[in-house]
């Protein structure tokens, strides 16, 4: 995927640009000295003991509490029904993971290179420097309207329900113990931010433990040991059938198809965007992001290959959120184990919703020490636990207008699988704006890490592929298959984007003029290594 350099890894890299974490972030610009009216409140400073920060474990199952949630328990059913081949189905899961480290790699190289918290916001700023700040509103948009924890949540109340004895369905009350969750992982990170991060390790922990259960299992039902008969999918694995339930669907079907395995493998660049609260943040995510990546894929196509051996094709067609209960039940018959199983799956969405909820407060309260949001000063601030309380908080109250603001249904499923087709668009501009850095000459970009140019070029066609093809009609004429015309998904996706354009204007041209002033922060580092925040009320218009 890339190599690592010989070039100074201290300097980050980085020459001649505004990204060195030694200096302001944000200058005053102009004559600052009679441009600032004055403070608008104290310093924010962000010190944390190495208590706090997380290691090479911590990384890890930070990164695989994200990337393993529901999916794996219920994608390979529509996967499946979408190509109607087992070979191609299992090499889409390869293909997905390939596509994974190839982002990866990417996203190393930038957080190489600026080892600071916020992920792609840090990597968008510097390379599209102008209109500023343009490029992290339209991010903004993006991560705080659709980053949320609803879909976990949600399946944590369904599953808790399921192993209760209910039926798996949107229900408020599933609803109810959604929004028990994420409240709980919110309170947990801002008033105990160590045992949050000690819960999600024991979490992750757990998932492994499940995962690996699940293949080994798979292996005895290759072996025989099933209560059904062999389903025999693995003869003539890659024929493309046709049956009940499930059909080679054509490149619509496999675009979704290959759109639903990345959602399942989201949350490899989590800990890009908590790198400021990582020990060692070079060394430790060189080695952490791949290996849970590199697990993660072992795991998902191997779960796979376990569910097909105890699973006749058009049963796993049609199961759809309980794949892995039918796989338990073939195995195991309708004992404890198939019993227990909903409960190992509340548990993995619990770590999800951990993960993400940490991971995604942290890149808010960056928004916020920008002061690129209303109440900037409130969401970038540290108080009073030394967490990011405030953008959790945020981060809560979007999660929870999305958990019972919509109806159950396809609106509420449209929202939810939202988030993913947006990323595709960042991920891409990320992508083509690192080929531009490795090969412009005004700038010297040595990071320490090198992506091939072309995994960098899979990757950006890849996401341009993605972000393109649900503008395309089904051919099967199906316009309306979800309750709503297919245009629709990716229309709002873009127009969440344009969204942050149109906040940039706003918050860039149209309220300054308003007021008069606006609000900018200095970062800066301290001689201690710490980061401090300012917020200064400037002129626009000086004299």
């Amino acid at each position: 995927m890339g190599y690592l350099d010989n070039g100074s890894s201290e300097e980050a890299g980085i020459k001649g640009s505004n990204n060195h974490v030694h200096d302001k972030t944000v200058q005053l610009e102009g004559d600052t000295s009679s441009a600032v009216i004055g403070e608008v409140q104290e310093e924010n400073k962000y010190a944390y003991d190495d208590s706090r920060k997380l290691g090479i474990t911590g990384a890890v199952f930070l990164i695989l509490n994200k990337m393993i949630g529901t999916g794996i328990f219920s994608t390979p059913s529509s996967i499946f029904a979408a190509t109607g081949s087992v070979g191609v189905s299992l090499m889409l899961w390869v293909i997905g993971g390939f596509l994974t480290f190839c982002g990866l790699s990417v996203w190393l190289e930038f957080g190489l290179a600026i080892p600071r918290s916020g992920g792609e916001k840090n990597y968008l700023e510097h390379i599209y420097r102008y209109p500023k700040y343009l490029a992290t509103c339209v991010l903004a948009s993006q991560m705080i309207l659709l980053g949320f924890s609803s879909g976990n949540s949600l399946a944590f109340g369904r599953y808790i329900l399921y192993a209760a004895g209910n039926e798996l369905k949107d229900t408020y009350k599933a609803r109810a113990i959604g929004v028990a969750c994420v409240t709980f992982a919110v309170l947990l990170h801002a008033t105990l931010p160590k045992w949050g991060i000690r819960l999600f390790n024991a979490l992750g922990v757990f998932k492994v433990i499940i995962l690996l259960f699940i293949v080994f299992s798979g292996f005895a039902a290759l072996a025989g040991h099933r209560r059904v008969e062999d389903p025999r999918n693995f003869d003539n694995a890659f024929a493309i059938e046709s049956g009940d339930g499930y059909s080679g669907g054509g490149a619509y079907a496999y675009s979704n198809a290959l759109l639903n395995i990345v959602y399942s493998y989201k949350g490899w660049e989590n800990a890009n965007y908590v790198l400021s609260e990582i020990k060692d943040p070079r060394r430790t995510l060189t080695i952490a992001a791949p290996l849970a990546v590199g697990g993660v894929t072992i795991l998902y196509v191997l779960a796979n290959v376990a569910y097909f051996a105890a699973i006749d094709k058009s049963a796993l067609a049609k199961s759809e959120v309980i794949v892995a209960g039918l796989f338990f039940k073939n195995v195991f018959g309708d004992g404890a184990g198939a019993r227990a199983l909903p409960a190992f799956v509340a548990l993995s969405n619990l770590g999800n919703v951990l993960a993400v909820s940490f991971a995604h407060a942290r890149l808010n309260q960056e928004l916020g020490k920008e002061g690129l949001l209303p109440l900037s000063r409130l969401w970038g601030s540290n108080k009073p636990f030394n967490s990011p309380a405030a953008a959790l908080f945020l981060h809560w109250i979007v999660t929870i207008i999305v958990l019972l603001a919509p109806p159950p249904g396809p609106a509420y499923n449209f929202i939810v699988n939202l988030y993913t087709y947006p990323g595709a668009w960042i991920n891409a501009f990320v992508a083509g704006g690192l080929i531009y850095l490795q090969y412009q000459k005004k700038e010297v970009w040595n990071p320490g890490w090198r992506t091939w140019l072309p995994i960098t070029v899979i990757f950006l066609l890849c996401n341009a592929f993605l972000a393109i093809v649900p503008f395309i009609p089904p051919e099967n004429g199906d316009f309306w298959g979800d309750g709503y015309p297919y245009y629709v998904f990716p229309v709002v996706g873009v127009g969440v984007l344009i969204l942050g354009a149109f906040y940039w204007v706003l918050w860039t041209k149209f309220w300054p003029a308003v007021r008069g002033h606006k609000v900018v922060s200095e970062r800066i580092i301290d001689v201690d290594g710490n980061e401090v925040i300012r917020y200064r009320k400037v002129k626009t218009h000086v004299a």
